[in-house]
Formats: C-alpha cells, sequence, structure tokens
C-alpha cells in the first residue's frame, strides 16, 4: 500500500469508537476500535465520559494506520461520523467536561419537555426545527446541564463553557482544543439539538429563549464537506474536512441520492431514514423531518424513524439475563424453533420512539406460558427489531405517498440471516446488503473525501455501491396479519408505565 492515498473517518458511536481507512473505491483498509464505559447511575440515565473517548481517539488512529502500513502522510483527510444527541459541556480554557456526557438514550428530561408540552410551546418547537418535544434531543439534556452542573450557566453567559455534540468534541481537540481549536458543528447534528431552524440552517433565538440557552456556548453550524480545520493532535497537517451525525453517514454512505431511497442502520438502536430531496417532508405519523446532508448551497432533507433498542435489545439479551454468551449466538438460539410461541419482547426500555412516541412506556413481555423456552424469548428479541422496522416504513409509506420497494441495510446486525430474513417477511419488500456494512464510516469518509477532491461528485459514490446479499420475502401474508396485530397489542401493554415525570 506504499504511496496509496487514503481517507481516514472516525465513527464516534453510543459503544465504542473506531477508524477506517478507505480507498478511492469505498474499500476499507484497516480499522482500530475502542470500547468506553457504559455509566447508568440511574435508572433512566445513561452517561458517556467525553475525555475517555478522545483518548480512545488519540489511540485508535495511530493504530488503524499501523494496521494498514500508512504514514499519516497518505492521508488525504479525516471525516467523523457520530452518536448524534450525546451532549457534552466543557471549559474552553481547559477542556474539561463540566459533567460526563449525557447519550442519547438517557430519559432525565422528561419534566423538561413535560414542561415545553404544557406551557404550550411544543408546536412552536415542531414548526422551527421540524422535531417533536421528547427527551431524545440535544437540546433539553444541555439545559439540564445548565440547571443541574455548578457553574455551567455562569461558565456559558460568560463564554467560558463550549457545548457541542461529540463531532464538536472532537474536532475542537483535533484542531488545537485550548489552543485556538475550532469550535462547530455541522448541519446534520446541528438538526438533533431542537436548537436549530430546519429551514435556515442557523440557530433559532425563539427555539434558544424556549429552553433558555445562552447562543454564547453554541458551535458554529456548518456543511457537511467543508475543511473545517487542520488537525494539531493525533494527525498533525491532516484536514479535518467532513462531519455528519451517524445515520446521515450511513444514508451517504449506502448512495441514497435519489428522492425515494431508503436506508436503515440496525446498531444499538435501529433508524431508517428516506431521502426526500430538496422537499422538507413535514409528517404526520411520527416521524422526524431531519437534514440529510449539505453538500452544495441546498440541503437534502430526510425523514427519519428512530427505533431505541435494537442491538443493544440483544446485548441486554446476553449480559443482563445471561441467555447467551456472544451476540451471534443468539441467532443459533432462535432457529432452535419454528416461531416465538406466542411470546412477544416490546423493548420500550427508554419509552417508545418512532412512530409512536411514547415516553410513559416501559419494556414488557407478553404471551407467556410454560410452553415458551430459550429460543422463543430469542426469536421474540429479533423479531421485536423485525416489527419495529415495519412500524416505521408503514410511517413512511403514509408520509411520503412514495412506497418503500427495498430496504438498503447496513450495520452490524445485518450479519444475522434469520433477523435480515424476517424484516423481509414483515415487511413485504427485499431487503439488500452491501458489499461490506460500514456504511456510517464510509459515509464520514465520502464526505471528506468530497470536501478536498478526492471524489469528483455523489455519481461516483454510488458507482462504488455493490449489493453483497439480499433477503426476498416469502412470510403468507394471512401469517404476516395475525403476527402485526399480535404485535400491536403487545405494544399497546407497554403504555403507561412511568406516571410522573422528574427532572431532578
Amino acid at each position: 500500500m506504499v504511496g496509496e492515498r487514503v481517507v481516514a473517518a472516525i465513527d464516534q458511536g453510543t459503544t465504542s469508537t473506531r477508524c477506517l481507512l478507505f480507498n478511492r473505491a469505498g474499500r476499507m483498509l484497516a480499522v482500530a476500535q475502542r470500547e468506553h464505559r457504559q455509566h447508568y447511575p440511574a435508572p433512566g440515565r445513561a452517561e458517556h465520559d467525553a475525555a475517555e473517548i478522545w483518548r480512545n481517539v488519540t489511540r485508535i488512529v495511530p493504530a488503524a494506520l499501523r494496521s494498514a502500513g500508512l504514514e499519516p502522510s497518505s492521508l488525504v483527510g479525516l471525516g467523523i461520523a457520530n452518536q448524534r444527541e450525546t451532549t457534552v459541556i466543557w471549559n474552553r480554557h481547559t477542556g474539561t467536561p463540566l459533567a460526563r456526557a449525557i447519550t442519547w438514550q438517557d430519559t432525565r428530561t422528561d419534566g423538561i419537555v413535560a414542561r415545553l408540552v404544557d406551557a404550550g410551546v411544543a408546536e412552536t418547537v415542531t414548526a422551527l426545527c421540524g422535531l417533536p418535544p421528547a427527551t431524545y434531543f440535544a437540546g433539553p439534556r444541555l439545559r439540564w446541564l445548565l440547571d443541574h452542573v455548578p457553574g455551567a450557566r455562569a461558565g456559558a453567559e460568560a463564554g467560558d463553557v463550549l457545548f457541542g455534540t461529540m463531532e464538536s468534541w472532537l474536532i475542537w481537540w483535533l484542531t488545537g482544543g485550548p489552543d485556538g481549536g475550532r469550535h462547530v458543528t455541522d448541519v446534520t447534528n446541528a438538526s438533533r439539538t431542537m436548537l436549530m431552524d430546519i429551514r435556515t440552517l442557523e440557530w433559532s433565538d425563539v427555539l434558544l429563549d424556549v429552553l433558555d440557552v445562552p447562543r454564547s456556548m453554541l458551535p458554529e453550524i456548518r456543511p457537511n464537506a467543508e475543511v473545517y480545520g487542520t488537525c494539531t493532535a493525533v494527525l498533525p497537517g491532516v484536514p479535518v474536512a467532513g462531519a455528519l451525525g451517524d445515520q446521515q453517514a450511513a444514508l451517504v454512505g449506502q448512495a441514497c441520492f435519489a428522492s425515494g431511497e431508503v436506508k436503515c442502520t440496525y446498531g444499538t438502536g435501529a433508524f431508517l431514514l428516506m431521502n426526500t430531496g430538496h422537499r422538507l417532508a413535514e409528517s404526520t405519523h411520527g416521524l422526524i423531518p431531519t437534514v440529510g446532508y449539505l453538500f452544495g448551497e441546498k440541503p437534502v432533507y430526510a425523514l427519519e424513524g428512530a427505533i431505541a433498542m435494537t442491538g443493544s435489545l440483544v446485548q441486554w439479551f446476553r449480559d443482563s439475563l445471561g441467555m447467551i454468551g456472544t451476540a451471534a449466538q443468539i441467532e443459533t438460539l432462535a432457529s432452535t424453533v419454528p416461531d416465538n410461541g406466542g411470546c412477544y419482547i416490546v423493548p420500550a426500555f427508554s419509552g417508545l420512539y418512532s412512530p409512536r412516541w411514547h415516553p410513559d412506556a416501559r419494556g414488557v413481555m407478553v404471551g407467556l406460558t410454560s410452553f415458551i423456552n430459550r429460543g422463543h424469548l430469542a426469536r421474540a428479541v429479533l423479531e421485536a427489531t423485525g416489527w419495529q422496522t415495519r412500524e416505521v416504513v408503514d410511517a413512511m409509506n403514509a408520509d411520503s405517498g412514495v412506497p418503500v420497494t427495498r430496504l438498503k441495510v447496513d450495520g452490524g446486525m445485518t450479519a444475522n440471516h434469520l433477523l435480515m430474513q424476517f424484516v423481509a417477511d414483515v415487511l413485504d419488500v427485499p431487503v439488500e446488503r452491501p458489499l461490506g456494512s460500514e456504511a456510517v464510516s464510509l459515509g464520514a469518509a465520502y464526505a471528506a473525501g468530497l470536501a478536498v477532491g478526492y471524489w469528483s461528485d455523489v455519481e461516483v459514490l454510488r458507482s462504488n455501491w455493490h449489493r453483497a446479499a439480499a433477503w426476498e420475502p416469502a412470510m403468507d401474508a394471512a401469517l404476516r396479519r395475525r403476527e402485526h396485530d399480535n404485535w400491536g397489542r403487545a405494544v399497546n401493554r407497554s403504555y403507561g408505565w412511568v406516571q410522573k415525570p422528574d427532572d431532578s
């Protein structure tokens, strides 16, 4: 590989951070990964140590280069994809976080959200940013930190405390940190804060006032493919040239550049995005209008369905229940039975996201009888992902008026053939996986490569997409209808468990 010019991508995810290297054909040449600790200080709370994540970045980037036998001089640029709504505040002068980052799975802001709804501002919020007030988004988390972390609000108003999602945090450190680091965010991450006007792509004074957030602590909003600055740490001299929220990165990595194209990334959660072109498609069926990407003058929008628990449900089945030793074993265990035996698991551990949006819901397991064994439970875990996907696709069909005719999939769970077949069965459309399932990282690399001219345009990126596997629907229509009805009845039983919001 001596002399080969490549693009690096940092994929800062919920459970780990990875560095991947890609060549001009979009082929992955090397990967290095480090997990970070998950902190659960109380029910409904989920946190990360942002400083630990930055330390991991300083280790994995050199490790990926060593693995490929390359030097930093081989890199034309660096792109970043990140877990989008995870929120961190830090001291501008020292780089020290004022508290652990609050992750996108955390629900402690339910009281803040409930007060916004009670105050009658929900429609105003949604009209401006496209998002319903929900614990899912970064803005309420920032408000919670300002209210509860000693010195946070005073420091923010004095210009000493900065806010960012994880790409902002990493870009700031990569480009100098306390010594002149660039404080920026990209438009896709900004669109997940409840603070950005989704039409003007600028911070909204009205939304800042609603959430009582000082403008002085906010990063500058920039396009997705642009040289934000030059690395002074980790990769000195290499331009930081692209950033996308992880799900928008997957939309790009899957080459969904035409209106109506749909992808689903199956990771900790699952996220379906449909490209709606330059049209901002409003949703009346529980989906989220969001910015897909901004590579030129005009943004490309998307409709998104967010499912909180898919891969993390398998992780819970493995770690908390001890039913399997590795995540991959769930497919083997589920294959020991022909069906779920009448058992359904609704993983509303943090409430229900798209399309139902019930923060009061909690997880339930229904249909238990003496007949149910570990195999049935394993199948119910996998089927929960399939049925949640179906609900989002149904909403997408209703909102867009353009029926989904095929689903491009990526992420770790796509290695589970039983699950992918079930998804095809319940959707009644073909499911396709590309060669290489690293769509999130590839999308970040594409953004950086476009910014520095490594790739000329999106059509070149489209030509890199090759199908590696496909699943065709094979379920009897009557069975599909019956099981769909059973799933709906199970979900209804998860409602109303949390009755009193508490933001203390």
